[in-house]
């Protein structure tokens, strides 16, 4: 599920799955955030959302604790460009503005500005 891309690299780590999360795939989005998460120096994970189509429960609780992990090891875990159906989900869990995605009004939360 991790794949190469621009912008990797200086404490820096993009994850970019494709397809659904849910209960079926999040186990292989697990093992990517984990491998992320001990990757010396790491300052960042993004996870980009461009080939996502779908998200539920499994798939949220999994960017959650990865963020929450990432927290814990001195970095931060950030969603950027959303499918509109996956965006609604992130919206609608409040998820979306706690890891990096504007809100609305295209306002970041408070703590990211």
């Amino acid at each position: 599920m991790q794949l190469p891309t621009p912008g990797e690299g200086h404490g820096r780590v993009v994850l970019a799955p494709v397809g659904d999360l849910d209960i079926a795939t999040v186990p292989g989005l697990q093992r990517d955030l984990d491998e992320a998460l001990c990757r010396p120096g790491l300052l960042e994970i993004v996870v980009d959302l461009t080939a996502v189509t779908f998200l539920d429960s499994t798939g949220v609780a999994a960017l959650l604790r990865g963020a929450a992990e990432a927290v814990g090891r001195g970095a931060t875990l950030r969603l950027v460009d959303p499918q509109p159906v996956v965006s609604r989900v992130l919206r609608i869990t409040a998820v979306g503005r706690l890891l990096g995605l504007p809100d609305d009004h295209g306002d970041p939360a408070p703590w990211r500005r």
